[in-house]
Parts: structure tokens; C-alpha cells; sequence
């Protein structure tokens, strides 16, 4: 268990450093004083960092499943004050503030309905994540929100798939009893 802590908790933590590097870095076009983007699908681009963000908030669910409420809140904050260390001034401002906030309301959406279906918790959580994720962080860091419906939809894929995932294991685990 210990080991899966941790293992846990270090992803978690470095999916915002991580996120930064390559919305400044990596992707298809790169937008001079601008992110890096990949295509997302129905027409929609989003800066290459959300592939990261989408994995942090399937990451801290995992976390709270591990180590319960305040292991996953205490990630959250050493994510954001990693984001601030690693990453250019505005670019950490605007991915912390992000974060944070994005974060704690995933974190909220899921405690509340991870008892009921971790399926259906790990989907609603991502998909509240997602969109304040989105919109803060394009808005802060571009000064527009240019690029929030495409960053949303590429984090609701990640959830989509733990979701989906969570969920054959639950009715696998249900169908051998």
C-alpha cells in the first residue's frame, strides 16, 4: 500500500511541472508568445499541457482512494507550489491558480459521490475539473479563452477512459460473486 502511496503521490505531483513544460514545448503548432497545440478532435485545438492535466485529475482520485481526503488535498497544494517552481512567472501563476481551484473541485464533485459509483464519481469530478481547469488557466495564461473548449474536452477524454475502465472492473468484480 505504502508503495502505491507513494507512487501515487509523486505522479500527482508532477503532472503540473510537467503540464508547463509542454505547453511551452511540445505540439503539432507552436503559437509564437503563445502555447504549443495539439488537435483535440471536432475541429478544436488545446496547448499540449492538457494531456498532463487530464492524467492529474484521474491521478488525484487515485490518490484519495489510497490515502483518503487530506492525503489528496495536501497533494493538490504541493502540485501548485511545484507549478510555481518550475515553470516561467506567468505561466506558474496561471497553472497554479488553475490547479488549485480546479482541483478542489474535482476533489469536492468526487468525495461526494465516490460512495454512490467510483465510475460515475471519477466522470463527474473530471468533467467539473475539467472545465474550470480550462477556463481559468487559458484565461490567465493567453488572456483569452481561445482554447477552453478544445483543453476540456481532451481532459473529459481522460476521465472517459478511467471511468470506463473503473467500470469493468467494478462489474467484473460484481459478475464473480
Amino acid at each position: 500500500m505504502k508503495i502505491k502511496l507513494i507512487v501515487a503521490f509523486a505522479l500527482f505531483s508532477m503532472t503540473i511541472p510537467a503540464a508547463n513544460w509542454l505547453v511551452g514545448n511540445a505540439g503539432t503548432t507552436c503559437v509564437p508568445d503563445g502555447p504549443c497545440l495539439i488537435p483535440v478532435g471536432f475541429g478544436l485545438s488545446a496547448p499540449s499541457g492538457v494531456l498532463m492535466i487530464g492524467a492529474a485529475l484521474v491521478l488525484r482520485d487515485w490518490l484519495h482512494e489510497l490515502a483518503g481526503l487530506k492525503w489528496a488535498f495536501f497533494a493538490v497544494l504541493v502540485g501548485a507550489a511545484l507549478s510555481l517552481g518550475f515553470s516561467p512567472a506567468a505561466l506558474a501563476v496561471a497553472s497554479a491558480a488553475a490547479f488549485l481551484i480546479s482541483e478542489m473541485a474535482d476533489l469536492a464533485v468526487y468525495s461526494r459521490l465516490r460512495g454512490r459509483s467510483s465510475a460515475w464519481a471519477v466522470m463527474a469530478s473530471q468533467i467539473v475539473g475539467a472545465a474550470i481547469d480550462s477556463a481559468v488557466f487559458v484565461y490567465l495564461a493567453f488572456g483569452s479563452f481561445e482554447f477552453s473548449a478544445g483543453t476540456t474536452l481532451a481532459k473529459i477524454y481522460a476521465g472517459a477512459v478511467v471511468a470506463g475502465l473503473l467500470w469493468l472492473k467494478t462489474s467484473r468484480r460484481k459478475s464473480s460473486t
